[in-house]
C-alpha cells in the first residue's frame, strides 16, 4: 500500500471554505493516469493537481490536472494550490519556478506579503483572440440564458486564451449575471463543436473603485457546471479589457481585480496584471491569496 498527502486548498481568499477549492497530492510520483482520475472523481473538486518530480532540466516540478471527468491542460487556481502546499510543505520557497504542465512550461513565483505570509503569482501563456460566427454566438448565448438585451453592447462575444480557451460573454449588470440558469446539456454539446469548454460570463463595474469586474463561468463539457473562482477565465478578461479599450493604458502594465462565487456561495477575489506593449496585450499574470482547509494522509 502506497501512501500520499492530500490536500483541500481554497484559493482566491483567505477565508476557509470560500474562494475555489483545489485537491492537491503532493510527491504524486507512482500514481497511474487511471489512479489520479479515481482520486480526482473521489475528491469532486473542479480539478485536482498532481504534483511530480521535474523529468529533464528545463523545469522545477510537473504538475498535472485532473477534473472529475478528465485530465486538463491547465488549471489556474489549482496551480496556485499546488504552489502554495509545495511552498509549505513540499520543499518548496519564495522565489521562481518553472512550472511544467500539458499547456508548456509556466513561470511561477511565490512572493513574501506585506502580513508575513506570501502569495502565488502564474504568468499565462500569451493572449490570444478567436472571432465566432453569428450563429454559434446565437446558440451560445441561448444556452446561457442570455437574450439579447442583456447583453453588454460594448462587449463583443469572443474567444480569448492565455493557455486554456474561455468563450467571454459580457451582459449589462449583476442582476443578469446571477440570475442565470444555463442549459449545461447544450453548454456541453456546443464545446464538442468550438473546442472551447469554458463560458465564462462577466460584467463591468465601472463605479466600483475595487472591482472592475464579477463573473461566473460554466465549463460543463469537463464535469465543471459552475467553477467558484478561476485563474483561466480571469487571465484572458485582463488581456480581453486591454484590447478593446477598456484599461485605458497603451504601454505599461494594467492591474486589475475580479471579483466571483458569490452566486454559488463561494466569494473570491482574482487579482492580475497585463503588460501593455502600443496597446496590445502581451502576457498576463494572475494569482494571490490561497489557505489549507484540511489535508490527510491518502492510502491507495
Amino acid at each position: 500500500m502506497r501512501t500520499y498527502r492530500a490536500f483541500q486548498v481554497d484559493v482566491f481568499t483567505r477565508e476557509k471554505f470560500a474562494g475555489n477549492p483545489a485537491g492537491v497530492i503532493l510527491n504524486a510520483d507512482g500514481l497511474t493516469d487511471f489512479e489520479m482520475q479515481k482520486i480526482a472523481r473521489e475528491l469532486n473538486n473542479s480539478e485536482t493537481a498532481f504534483v511530480f518530480s521535474p523529468h529533464s532540466d528545463d523545469h522545477d516540478v510537473w504538475v498535472r490536472f485532473f477534473t472529475p471527468t478528465c485530465e486538463v491542460p491547465s488549471c489556474g487556481h489549482a496551480t496556485v494550490a499546488a504552489h502554495f502546499v509545495r511552498t509549505l510543505y513540499g520543499g518548496g520557497g519564495i522565489g521562481h519556478i518553472r512550472h511544467k504542465c500539458a499547456a508548456g512550461i509556466m513561470d511561477i513565483d511565490v512572493v513574501a506579503s506585506e502580513k508575513g505570509t506570501f502569495v502565488v503569482r502564474m504568468k499565462q501563456a500569451p493572449p490570444t483572440f478567436t472571432s465566432l460566427d453569428i450563429e454559434t454566438v446565437r446558440r451560445i448565448t441561448s444556452a446561457l440564458g442570455v437574450e439579447v438585451d442583456d447583453q453588454d453592447p460594448l462587449c463583443p462575444i469572443e474567444v480569448v486564451s492565455t493557455g486554456h480557451s474561455k468563450v467571454l460573454v459580457g451582459v449589462k449588470d449583476s442582476q443578469v449575471l446571477n440570475a442565470l440558469s444555463p442549459n449545461l446539456d447544450l453548454l456541453g454539446k456546443l464545446s464538442s463543436e468550438t473546442g472551447v469548454n469554458g463560458y465564462f460570463v462577466f460584467t463591468l463595474r465601472p463605479d466600483d473603485t475595487e472591482y472592475i469586474a464579477e463573473a461566473r463561468m460554466f465549463a460543463p463539457a469537463v464535469g465543471i457546471p459552475e467553477d467558484p473562482v478561476t485563474g483561466n477565465g480571469n487571465g484572458p478578461l485582463g488581456a480581453y479589457l486591454v484590447k478593446h479599450g477598456f484599461s485605458g493604458i497603451r504601454d505599461g502594465r494594467f492591474s486589475f481585480q475580479a471579483l466571483q462565487g458569490r452566486k454559488i456561495g463561494r466569494p473570491g477575489v482574482v487579482k492580475g496584471s497585463v503588460e501593455i506593449v502600443n496597446g496590445e496585450p502581451r502576457s498576463v499574470i494572475v494569482g494571490e491569496d490561497a489557505v489549507v482547509a484540511f489535508s490527510f494522509d491518502l492510502a491507495i
